[in-house]
């Protein structure tokens, strides 16, 4: 009987390792980040209204350049929008994403997105036009915490 209820202990703690390394992982599979915006922000196709949003790769292989953007607890999808990979000179810990400050009132706008640790990010595709205005556009990288707050306006600092 001992040994079987040592065996059983001894499962159960193999099988909790397993599950909290699967957990642990998650976020770096589909790089689920949470980004708070001080100030609306355009994104292709969208303006996103002042607040928190999940920001998440698609599942499968094939959607790696894929990015969904849900509000914070990722109950309601706001856009789904394609990306082609960018490089950086070099990698943060923090989450870092880069906007073009826009004039005119307009609100600054996505120009890509880094996972922390990552050297490869999300550069996102807007049309033609936008995209013409955009590289004419003075740009901003802000670096984070992975749970980054914001200012489209200013610096931005952990959370």
């Amino acid at each position: 009987m001992k040994f079987s209820k040592l065996s059983m202990i001894a499962g159960f703690i193999i099988a909790f390792t397993l599950i909290f390394e699967l957990t642990a992982h998650a976020d770096e599979d589909n790089q689920s980040t949470k980004i708070t915006f001080s100030e609306a922000v355009q994104v292709p196709g969208r303006v996103l209204p002042a607040g928190t949003y999940q920001f998440v790769l698609a599942s499968g292989d094939s959607s790696r350049d894929i990015v969904r953007i849900f509000n914070a607890g990722g109950t309601e999808l706001f856009a789904t929008l394609q990306t082609i990979p960018t490089q950086r000179g070099r990698e943060t810990d923090g989450t870092s994403i880069t906007l073009a400050q826009r004039s005119g009132g307009q609100p600054d706008a996505l120009v890509s997105w880094f996972y922390p640790g990552m050297e490869t990010g999300h550069e996102f595709l807007y049309s033609k036009q936008e995209e013409k205005e955009l590289t004419q556009d003075a740009k901003q990288t802000l670096v984070g915490d992975h749970g980054l707050m914001l200012s489209s306006g200013t610096t931005a600092g952990g959370n």
